[in-house]
């Protein structure tokens, strides 16, 4: 992975295709390349680093070649550098290739290349399957690349040329995305909206094991096996304004800034407060089969893995079904039990995850009921799931997950009282639960005021190298998402965990001036948490407390005081979790790091 853009038709590509990797910066990378096809031959540029690097090894003035393809490499087999740096060639030069995912054989593969002398010069399973192509190649490039696919063992997107059929780009897709856009008289072939959005909004996605020939009079899409596919074109719905900074100096800052309208577009249209009633339009031909299910999986990774576990407490307590938080990438590998009556949710902001898609696929194949919560209309779990309810929190850009950790916390909340109402919570509990969830975007707006409070407490303790957040029942998810932006955009070393179990170990890492997160709103176990606020505090640890208004008492214990507003207590955590975005936020900008594209890391994970 991590970034695939190729252009076919009557325009200049090298403008294009650079734009388009710009696009997808967001998503992370260590080296990036493009390949043109020309009269001369394949023409490769490629460096480690920034794109800029790259933009500054190209001749813009000297090329006309309508033809080319692209990629932002994230390393996987190999070190980010110039030679394992995508685009790769096959031996003889003839043919080009960019590739997102692992050939898994690609060892076998290079053997059996080299024992018919065919040498590899990097580190790489892509280059592998460019020389494997190549080695096959008979005057059809499209035949060739099946034929290469069919003995490779993995994933991929991928987007081939060939010297010998100049104005063609062949894309294969087997769990990495890849759409088609589609011009007028040309063809963008990406594995992200982003790099398609400003020339065109019509697409075509690729399903898994599809291959597509483009040229910029038309394209053909088949199997691998050679049976013909017919594709509807569909819309992106996102803008072009929703993937631009707008003002902001970084896209975290404009996402967290941005949730109050994002979570109003979560919740339009679904949910009428007055009568108690959720409308989930995506879920209405399983409705009956999910009302029954006697137990539910939640899979994810990351930040979407944090709000399942905010999840398993509101299907719980307002819904009463089973609830079980699985890792995606230790559910796929176990023996999990999916009994009958079992449905299983997976979460992701992209739907590309490949954990959770292949947990997905594992789940469904054992035959439970798959539902996904995603945020990317057209992606991979989306269209594996046998139903499923978007974020609608529009396009998240930074690395570090926001806006769409409140969006899947309000979708999961709906859908729980979605359920609740079905087996036995009362309307009226509905209605005020409703009312309530209606009332956190004006809510969101006001924490936000607060953020030169969470800019004051990252200044004083921005140097500290070890942080806890500690949180019980609803808000120890809380504590460990905090936990997580810290650590992943400024790189200081954070842990989150139930409050009580400090006592059980982590007590002893409690040291003089060490800052300590409390989430502490007032509820069923504010006692408790001030109990273990004191414990803290008389070991030196200095306090910053996440509370509700108006409550002083909390002020003679910890140094900083972020309030949040009045709420029922399942969905506090969409309130107490916009300060801690904004501490890690104000931390990372201290401490100068790259917000938005923090080190080690890609926004869609769509390797193991």
């Amino acid at each position: 992975m991590c970034g695939i853009v190729g252009y076919v038709g009557s325009r200049e590509a090298l403008p294009i295709l650079v734009e388009g990797l710009k696009r997808m910066e967001y998503r992370g990378y260590d080296s990036s390349g493009v390949a043109m096809l020309g009269d001369g031959g394949i023409a490769v540029t490629k460096s480690a680093g920034r794109i800029s690097v790259l933009e500054q090894c190209l001749d813009f003035d000297g090329t006309n070649e309508t033809t080319g393809i692209a990629h932002t490499r994230w390393a996987t087999h190999g070190a980010p550098n110039d030679t394992n740096a995508h685009p790769h060639c096959s031996a003889d030069g003839r043919i080009a290739i960019v590739h997102n995912g692992i050939i898994e054989n690609y060892d076998s593969l290079r053997t059996y290349l080299r024992n018919n002398g065919v040498e590899c010069k990097s580190e790489t399973d892509t280059e592998v399957l460019a020389n494997l192509i190549g080695f096959l190649y008979k005057d059809d490039l499209e035949k060739a690349v099946k034929l290469a696919l069919r003995e490779s063992r993995g994933t991929y997107g991928i987007a081939v040329v060939c010297t010998d059929e100049p104005g063609v780009i062949v894309a294969a897709k087997k769990g990495s995305p890849l759409i088609i856009g589609i011009g007028t008289d040309e063809y963008i072939v990406a594995s992200d909206q982003s790099a398609i959005l400003s020339h065109t909004k019509q697409v075509v996605y690729l399903e898994d094991d599809e291959i597509v020939r483009v040229s910029k009079d038309g394209f053909r899409t088949t199997t691998l096996e050679d049976i013909p596919v017919t594709k509807d074109v569909e819309e992106i719905e996102w803008t072009l304004d929703q993937i631009e900074l707008g003002g902001f100096e970084h896209y975290m800052l404009k996402e967290i800034t941005e949730q109050p309208d994002a979570l109003r577009d979560c919740l339009r249209g679904r949910i009428d407060s007055r009568e108690g009633v959720v409308h989930l339009g995506g879920i209405v031909d399983i409705s009956r089969e999910l009302t029954r299910a006697k137990r539910l999986v939640m899979t994810a990774c990351g930040t979407a893995w944090h709000a399942a576990l905010v999840g398993e407490y509101l299907f719980e307590d307002l819904a009463r079904i089973p609830t079980e938080i699985e890792y995606a990438s230790e559910f796929r590998y176990r023996n999990p039990i999916i009994e009958d009556g079992t449905a299983v949710i997976a979460i992701s902001q992209s739907g590309e995850t490949a954990d959770t898609l292949a947990a997905l696929t594992e789940a469904k194949q054992r035959g439970a009921l798959a539902i996904g919560v995603v945020n990317v209309v057209g992606s991979s779990i989306a269209r594996l799931t046998d139903a499923g309810v978007f974020l609608h929190v529009g396009p998240e850009i930074g690395v570090a997950s926001t806006k769409a950790f409140s969006g899947q916390v309000a979708v999961l909340a709906m859908l729980a009282c979605y359920l609740g109402r079905r087996r036995h919570m009362s309307q009226q509990h509905a209605i005020e639960f409703l009312e309530a969830l209606e009332r956190i975007p004006e809510q969101i707006a006001t924490v936000l005021e607060q953020n030169d409070a969470c800019r004051a407490v990252a200044e004083a303790h921005v140097e500290r190298d070890n942080w806890l957040y500690l949180g019980r029942g609803y808000h120890y998810p809380v504590a460990i998402e905090g936990a997580l932006k810290l650590k992943e955009i400024s790189y200081i070393h954070a842990e989150g965990l139930p409050a009580a179990e400090m006592k059980h170990g982590p007590i002893a890492l409690i040291t003089d001036q060490m800052p300590v997160v409390f989430i502490a709103p007032q509820g069923t176990q504010y006692d408790k948490i001030i109990g273990n606020i004191e414990e803290v505090r008389s070991r030196g640890g200095r306090i910053i407390a996440i509370a509700t208004e108006g409550d002083t008492y909390i002020e003679r214990l910890a140094e900083s005081v972020i309030y949040i507003p009045h709420t029922l207590e399942p969905l506090q955590p969409l309130l107490s979790v916009v300060p801690l975005q904004l501490i890690a936020y104000h931390a990372a900008v201290l401490r100068g790091c790259n917000v938005d594209k923090p080190r080690n890391l890609a926004k869609s994970v769509t390797v193991e």
